[in-house]
């Protein structure tokens, strides 16, 4: 019983004394590889992905006579332009 005390005691110790949340404003090392890899993501080569997903869904999409082919193709390329301005969102929220 006395070490149950004990354990809770120091939760709740632990629970007052927690800092802010600083999810996006450490790690400056490696913001030049997120810098890097969201101009990859952004830039003129996820544009090119995302083309070529909409296209390769496309030429599926006539050879099965299925739409969901190219519907993937269409969600892949929206899925890869709003992405990294979501994760930046959810990383950099302040409450």
């Amino acid at each position: 019983m006395k070490r149950n005390t004990h354990q809770l005691l120091a939760a709740v110790a632990l629970c007052l004394v927690a800092g802010t949340a600083l999810a996006g404003t450490t790690g400056t090392e490696f913001q030049t590889l997120y810098t890097w890899i969201n101009g990859v993501v952004t830039g003129y080569f996820g544009r090119a992905v995302s083309v070529a997903a909409v296209g390769i869904g496309a030429i599926l999409s006539i050879a099965r006579v299925n739409p969901i082919p190219i519907l993937a193709g269409v969600g892949f390329a929206i899925f890869l332009q709003y992405t990294p301005t979501i994760i930046s969102g959810v990383l950099t929220a302040t409450i």
